[in-house]
Order: structure tokens, then C-alpha cells, then sequence
């Protein structure tokens, strides 16, 4: 640590130099110059007497979503079960494009870490970076409105989350058990089933079940660009201000992401 004398010489600790303190300081002010900048660009447009008036909007909009519209519960069912099948049906599918895109992107089962390996990896960082609604939104332009657009939205989205967990955890399999197996003669596919497989179900098993239960919250929201579902209800019902239809629907929600929550948590549970 760099220390300075007193008039007696004795050695007074200090935490920084000065060259170290001026390099602190400035990079402080940098901060603040940049955050001051980012803030004005943000705000250029903004029409402030809107921005003070938003609290008596809220609780003006609050007091029209009460009482709830509880008749209109006999509405939602059927596109209630829409947005699970379309979590189900997505989180499956995407379960079955991951298993072969995760063994491609670890290091111990790919079969070339120079050319297939970053392909791989490509296609994991490809449908991780691009979210669910903007697939929807893509999926609804060539496929039209509907579920299937859901499903696939949600699927493309989860393959990304589904390769990235499962190859780390292929990656970190015992590989002594691998090499018995392998020392015996058997074939690459009896290695995966019998050395590789029992190492990583509880891993897949889990993973499977949290994105399924991410899916249901994602799949809600997939409606509101067309993507089918509960989603499609509540753009409906915002278009023609039916707010005590919005706040069964919002509650419809809320209690169907707590189901799936308290479900996968059971499951998780009882796999670990």
C-alpha cells in the first residue's frame, strides 16, 4: 500500500495514490457526463405534463376495473387451455430440437469441436437473444394468427435456454463412467443410454419443468400479437376498455403462473 510520512516520519497509510485519486474522481464525472447525456436523449420527447398526470390515470383506470366482471369467466376457458397447450406443446417440441443441439455443443460428445460445436452454440445464442413475442411476431407474419404460431414462438425461444443447460450439464458427467462403457465394445448410441443418459436425467428432468413453467407466463402474453391464447382475450377486452374484463383476466393469470409455479416446484422437488 503506497504511504505517505508524517512530520515525526512515521508512515501514514493511504488508500490510493493521487494519480489513483484524480483517475477515480474523472472516472466518476465520466459517469455522471454519460448518465446526464443517456437521460437527456431519453426524455427529448417526453411531454412531462403527461408523466405528473399518470397517477390520477391510474387510479382512474383502477376504479373502472372494479368490480370484477366475474360472467366473463365462461369466456376464457377455452383460450385458457390454449395458452397451456401452446407452453406444453412449445416446451416439448423445444425439448426435442435441444437434445440434439446440446450433445452437438459439449465438448465431450461433439463430433468436431471445430466445425459442429460452434454451429451449435450459434443456434443456442441465436434463439436465446431473440425473444418470444418478436418470434410471434415473425411466426404470425408467415403463419397467420393463431396457436401454431404460439407454438412455435415458444419453442424457438426455449431451445436456446433448454441446449444451454442441458450441454453444461453433459459437460459435467463422470466421465470414467463413460469410458467403461466405452472400454466394453459399445456403440456410440449405447454409450449415450447407458453412460451418459442416467448422468443427466435428473439435470433434464428439472430443466424441462422450469422452462415449461417460464412457458406458461410467456404464453400468456403471446395473444397480444395474434399468437392465440388468454393474450388474445386481453387485447380484446383493452381495445374496448372493458376493464372489469381485464381484471378477470389479469386474476385468471396471476392464478394460472401460481399453479404452474407451486407444480414445478413439486416436481422439481421430487426429482432432487
Amino acid at each position: 500500500m503506497p504511504v505517505a510520512s508524517d512530520p515525526r516520519g512515521l508512515p501514514i497509510w493511504r488508500r490510493r495514490t493521487t494519480r489513483q485519486e484524480w483517475a477515480l474522481w474523472l472516472g466518476w464525472l465520466a459517469l455522471v457526463a454519460l448518465f446526464a447525456v443517456c437521460w437527456r436523449l431519453m426524455t427529448e420527447n417526453t411531454i412531462w405534463a403527461f408523466v405528473f398526470d399518470a397517477p390520477r390515470q391510474a387510479l382512474d383506470i383502477g376504479s373502472r376495473m372494479l368490480p370484477p366482471r366475474w360472467s366473463y369467466v365462461d369466456q376464457l376457458w377455452r383460450p385458457l387451455w390454449d395458452t397451456l397447450n401452446i407452453a406444453t406443446l412449445g416446451t416439448l417440441l423445444a425439448v426435442l430440437l435441444a437434445v440434439p443441439v446440446a450433445f452437438l455443443a459439449a465438448n465431450n460428445t461433439t463430433p468436431s469441436r471445430r466445425l459442429v460445436r460452434p454451429v451449435a452454440l450459434l443456434v443456442i445464442v441465436a434463439s436465446r437473444s431473440i425473444n418470444s413475442l418478436i418470434w410471434a411476431l415473425l411466426l404470425v407474419a408467415v403463419l397467420g394468427p393463431g396457436i401454431a404460431a404460439g407454438i412455435l414462438a415458444i419453442a424457438l425461444r426455449s431451445v436456446g435456454f433448454i441446449g444451454k443447460l442441458l450441454y453444461e450439464a453433459i459437460e459435467e458427467i463422470d466421465g470414467a463412467q463413460v469410458e467403461a462403457i466405452t472400454a466394453t465394445g459399445a456403440s456410440p448410441a449405447q454409450i449415450i443410454d447407458y453412460g451418459i443418459a442416467p448422468q443427466i436425467m435428473p439435470a433434464f428432468a428439472g430443466i424441462t419443468v422450469f422452462r415449461w413453467d417460464i412457458n406458461i407466463r410467456e404464453s400468456t402474453v403471446l395473444g397480444l400479437v395474434g399468437a392465440g391464447g388468454i393474450g388474445l382475450q386481453l387485447e380484446s377486452s383493452l381495445n374496448t376498455l372493458a376493464w372489469p374484463q381485464v381484471t378477470v383476466i389479469l386474476l385468471i393469470i396471476l392464478a394460472t403462473v401460481i399453479v404452474s409455479e407451486w407444480v414445478s416446484a413439486r416436481v422439481r422437488a421430487a426429482i432432487t
